[in-house]
């Protein structure tokens, strides 16, 4: 969501009177806020939403992006490999990042108008520095408890550890939104483009309820660390750069060589893969900076397009900040062939903001004790409540 607005709304003065402080997750009406900071690290992007009884989206009220320090930044990166007193550092890190955090609710609130008494809870996806769900774990630093205390929200922080816990990858946790408010009357793709990309598969309304989904490979995070290593800049805008580099066959060719791709699902990954050191272990000496970085754009686009052709898509919808990128959505399209894509734009939903949305549903199934994950996904071995709770201590019961 990073440097866009959004919908923003009003609601006037919800959620300030007296029957109004008791708002829980099972009234009509509910108020949640989604909090996250993807792969790119580039911002915590948030959004509050109102749900209705049946837990249908029903309206915005307000998204906001607030920019990740840059020494901040560095600090996140640095965490993605092991260093020292790394423990100190990302204790030290998920404090800075809560406060971001709550920042971002503060400016929803002031947004939407409402008092943080009107919202049910907020979920907080927190940084991810190491993604290793072969060997059981993943780490997203966040301090739920600050938060809630800064925020006077109720908190739900660690989602992916229940589903690492059942066998599962732990990731992409957004399929299960997508199902809810992305079906339609042909079989499609929703293609989240953040650092890392990932697919779901959406069975036609009113055929088959299973959905499938996983990650594809490097999204944006290749593309902005290429960028910043040659430019000094944290994104290539609107893929001029890569426009006006051309793809190097042979290296493209290295590089969809990498054993993820062709791996079966159910498939997670991060930076831990995905990072500049993968990229360098190619001889790039011989090639223009401006080549690389357009065949890393190709790169993204194959590999998504790869998984569209092979699950046999009608149509594809983007989201996430490689949608605002036209090089990258011009070479997802040939790349498609007769395949159509568009963003989510054309859903009605906004796709800088779809998957804070899809956080904020995940507060609301926590607090109804409700499965966020779909095991067909993630390859869990069942469905389980997503998510550990932090109370604020000035919410009643």
């Amino acid at each position: 969501m990073s440097g866009t607005s959004g919908d923003e709304g009003s609601i006037g003065d919800e959620g300030s009177t007296e029957g109004e402080n008791d708002i829980s997750a099972k009234g009509a009406g509910s108020i949640f806020i989604g909090l996250m900071s993807g792969t790119s690290i580039d911002a915590v992007d948030g959004v509050a939403v109102r749900f209705d009884a049946a837990g249908h989206l029903e309206a915005t009220l307000a998204t906001a992006s607030i920019p990740i320090p840059s020494d901040l930044r560095r600090q996140l990166t640095a965490l993605q490999q092991p260093g020292a007193d790394e423990l100190a550092q990302a204790a030290l890190a998920a404090n800075r990042l809560a406060d971001l955090y709550a920042l971002c609710v503060h400016t929803l609130l002031d947004q939407a108008a409402i008092a943080p008494l009107a919202v049910a809870a907020l979920a907080a996806h927190g940084q991810t520095v190491r993604h290793q769900p072969e060997h059981g774990y993943t780490v997203q630093l966040m301090n739920g408890s600050r938060l809630a205390e800064a925020t006077g929200i109720d908190t739900v922080t660690d989602l992916r550890s229940a589903d690492l816990a059942a066998g599962g990858q732990g990731a992409p946790l957004v399929p299960a939104f997508h199902a809810q408010v992305f079906r339609g009357p042909t079989r499609r793709a929703i293609v989240n483009i953040g650092g890392i990309a990932n697919i779901t598969i959406l069975e036609p309304a009113g055929a088959s309820d299973v959905v499938t989904g996983y990650d594809t490979g490097p999204g944006n995070t290749l593309l902005d660390a290429w960028c910043e290593l040659h430019l000094g800049e944290r994104f290539d805008l609107d893929g001029q750069w890569s426009r006006i580099g051309q793809v190097v066959p042979a290296l493209l060719e290295n590089l969809l060589e990498e054993p993820f791709f062709s791996r079966l699902p159910p498939k997670s990954t991060g930076r831990d893969l995905f990072n500049l050191q993968w990229l360098e272990r190619q001889d790039l000496s011989a090639f223009a900076p401006a080549d690389v970085q357009a065949s890393l754009a190709e790169l993204t686009a194959r590999t998504v397009a790869a998984s569209c052709h092979r699950n046999q898509v009608s149509e594809v919808f983007v989201c996430g900040g490689g949608a605002l990128n036209p090089e990258v959505m011009s070479r997802l399209q040939i790349a498609l062939g007769g395949v159509p894509a568009a963003t989510t734009s054309s859903l009605g939903m906004n796709p800088q903001a779809v998957e804070a949305t899809a956080f904020a549903w995940l507060a609301r199934q926590r607090l109804e004790r409700r499965p966020g994950n779909l095991p067909t996904v993630t390859g869990a071995s069942g469905a389980r409540v997503l998510g550990a709770l932090y109370p604020s201590a000035g919410r009643k019961g």
